[in-house]
């Protein structure tokens, strides 16, 4: 019985201690991406809705790691583009992923009445690419491999799921000791150039329906559907860009809730805990 009683003190007492530097953090924004259907490095158009939320621990006043998950979306569409609108394409596409990163405060938020932060890490996310056709049935793109992936060129078909690097920063503001509100802004770099599902060049319309069928190569180039468009284009001619890979960012707003005894820090010199007032003012203002 002692020792369990021993061992139950210790257990709560490492919970406890943990906690008290555990957050739940939540996000709400929008998303955007650059690629062969957007050229902007940033924009917000065309946004979608993004939600996500995870936990954060704290390493030191200024160094937290961070984990959670975001779910999102992008969409583009070339009649938005004068320069793209004759090929005539469009997708949008889910984004679910989860992260591991660092962040780091340039102050010390107990102190400060903000901070600004930066973020980094690495992250696995899923997407599937799909369009709607004339008649309004959906499509998922990367099955009809609408540049000959598979069995073209030795092109290989592009993963669903995969790696990307996610960094970016934004600024922080205590509302008290245990609430902070802030704004974010993050990229992600990818190592795919098919979120959007365009990359090279055309494949051979003839081997497209062979190997695909008709809905392929009438997805691959809808030019056709404008009116005087252009029929299919030549085989190998340029659909995309493949030396540009694609990104996806989010930016939006932030909220970060301590877990109870989070607020409190310890003042290693005098052993003395440093709170923020009743009324949540910081000891100092930058």
């Amino acid at each position: 019985m002692r020792r369990f009683l021993l061992f139950f003190i210790f257990a709560a007492y490492s919970t406890l201690s943990f906690s008290q530097r555990l957050s739940l953090n939540f996000f709400g924004g929008v998303a955007n991406y650059e690629g062969d259907l957007q050229n902007k490095f940033f924009t917000f158009s065309q946004p979608k809705l993004t939600i996500g939320g995870g936990l954060s621990y704290q390493l030191s006043d200024r160094l937290s790691v961070r984990t959670g998950i975001t779910f999102g979306a992008v969409t583009s569409d070339d009649k938005k583009n004068p320069n793209l609108a004759v090929r005539n394409l469009n997708f949008s596409t889910s984004i679910t992923e989860l992260h591991l990163a660092a962040e780091y405060d340039l102050f010390n938020l107990d102190e400060a009445s903000f901070t600004p932060y930066f973020f980094a890490g690495i992250a696995v996310y899923h997407f599937n690419p799909y369009t709607f056709d004339t008649t309004g049935t959906k499509y998922f793109l990367q099955p009809l491999s609408t540049e000959g992936q598979g069995f073209y060129l030795n092109r290989k078909p592009y993963n669903l799921t995969q790696f990307a690097i996610p960094f970016g920063g934004g600024i922080k503001f205590p509302l008290n000791n245990s609430i902070s509100i802030g704004l974010e802004l993050g990229l992600r770099k990818l190592f795919t150039d098919y979120l959007d599902d365009v990359s090279t060049t055309y494949a051979d319309p003839d081997m497209l329906l062979a190997n695909r069928g008709p809905k392929a190569v009438e997805l691959a180039y809808r030019g056709a559907e404008l009116p005087n468009g252009a029929p299919y284009p030549t085989a190998n001619s340029k659909r995309g860009e493949p030396k540009n890979k694609d990104w996806y960012y989010f930016t939006g707003i932030t909220l970060s809730l301590k877990l109870p005894g989070a607020g409190e820090r310890i003042d290693r010199s005098s052993g003395a805990k440093n709170k923020r007032s009743k009324v949540g003012c910081p000891t100092r203002v930058y």
